[in-house]
């Protein structure tokens, strides 16, 4: 036979979906373990959402939407939104934003749209894991902004440029971050801003935990700073914050000249998004938005709890995060690795976490905790990392 595919032969497999995966596994034999290596809301997705795409399914809009881009109420819908909520100005929907199978998705194509081979993107590390694949797979070289744990993982300009050379492309930003639940302030804003304008490089924003920040901060958009609408590639879903990551509902927003080029790898690929997720896109962003505040309101009390109950236990330390929903807590007395960690959490507590080295080398010592599962598991993990943090 023939050789296979070396690009994707050569890509791994996503850690966090593989550690998710197999604590899933030993639930389904009978095993008690807690699943804190995801990213899934607990929550139900909130019932005027889910009418409106049952009335749409009844309604006989089951068929391929028009334009395949995305309907024209939801286009508006995410011009809307992003005008009210990120300041950023849209003048026409059918040629700056695309609806798109997921917020994944949405970072491919921006990717997709902007990378010759050879190009260097710009990856601030620790990182979510699908960045560093989805830049190889598009054609262009990762390149690792390395931010210390030290530092509480900040962003400077000094970082940046230290990284930049004639073949930088793109910077990648997470805003909240995942892992390390890291929210932008307006310095570190400010440094993107800087290096991009100064090397004309893009930024690829994704913000798909923008609503899930807390005690009161404010999510900053990059594509809002003066100066950076044109060459900024905004991700975002409703996938978090709306509890709809079964949904895969996401869209991206930039240039014109930038998204038609997305629409011909969408339309050679993917083809659209479900037309049905469509109506239900704009029941969220036009609908009730009290939904999202009561969940954002019980992550923040479940970090509150959980940073208490990680700080009190000897040999662990964790910072408090300031959005998304996950802890990254580091284990500075062990002499194991955060694969070995991990794996003798899952053995020794029964609890799954994701290893920081999935996230790059910055996260070496870390583990991800997703605190996006019931409180009664949260406070059955904090007594059982409690028991055996001694052994690892």
């Amino acid at each position: 036979m023939k050789p296979l595919s070396t690009k994707l032969s050569s890509i791994p497999a996503s850690m966090t979906l593989a550690v998710n995966d197999k604590a899933k596994a030993m639930q389904r034999a009978g095993q008690d373990v807690i699943a804190l290596a995801g990213g899934d809301p607990d929550f139900d997705t909130p019932d005027h959402i889910v009418e409106a795409a049952v009335s749409a399914l009844h309604n006989g809009h089951t068929h391929y939407p028009a334009p395949m881009i995305g309907l024209p109420q939801t286009l508006e819908a995410i011009a809307a939104k992003m005008h009210r909520d990120n300041q950023i100005p849209i003048d026409d929907p059918r040629h700056q934003i695309i609806v798109t199978p997921g917020g994944k998705w949405a970072l491919y194509l921006a990717l997709a749209a902007i990378t010759n081979p050879g190009d260097e993107i710009l990856v601030l590390e620790p990182y979510w894991v699908s960045y560093p694949p989805m830049v190889t797979l598009t054609g262009g070289t990762p390149v690792f902004v390395s931010l210390p744990s030290e530092d509480n993982f900040r962003i400077t300009a000094e970082r940046l440029r230290a990284k930049v050379t004639p073949r930088t492309k793109a910077i990648m930003v997470n805003n909240p971050c995942n892992p390390t639940g890291r929210v932008l302030t307006e310095a570190e804003r400010d440094a993107i801003v800087e290096v991009a304008q100064e090397a004309d490089l893009y930024v690829i924003a994704d913000e798909i935990y923008e609503k899930l920040v807390f005690d009161g901060r404010t999510h900053l958009s990059i594509a809002a700073a003066p100066g950076m609408a044109e060459r900024t590639l905004t991700a975002n879903g409703l996938t978090k914050s709306y509890a709809m990551t079964g949904w895969r509902l996401g869209w991206l927003v930039g240039p014109p000249d930038i998204i038609r080029l997305a629409t011909k790898q969408n339309g050679q690929s993917v083809s659209c998004a479900a037309t049905f997720t469509m109506h239900a896109c704009v029941a969220a962003l036009n609908g009730p938005q009290d939904n999202i505040v009561t969940m954002r309101d019980a992550y923040q009390q479940r970090r509150n709890f959980m940073v208490a109950a990680l700080n009190a236990i000897e040999g662990v330390e964790c910072r408090s995060i300031e959005g998304a929903f996950y802890l990254f807590p580091r284990f500075p007395h062990s002499q194991k690795n955060s694969l070995e960690l991990a794996d003798a959490l899952l053995e020794k507590a029964q609890i799954a976490a994701t290893p920081g080295i999935a996230f790059g080398q910055s996260g070496e010592g870390h583990l991800r905790f997703a605190i996006s599962t019931a409180q009664a598991d949260l406070e059955r993990a904090a007594e059982r990392l409690a028991r055996v943090a001694p052994f690892l």
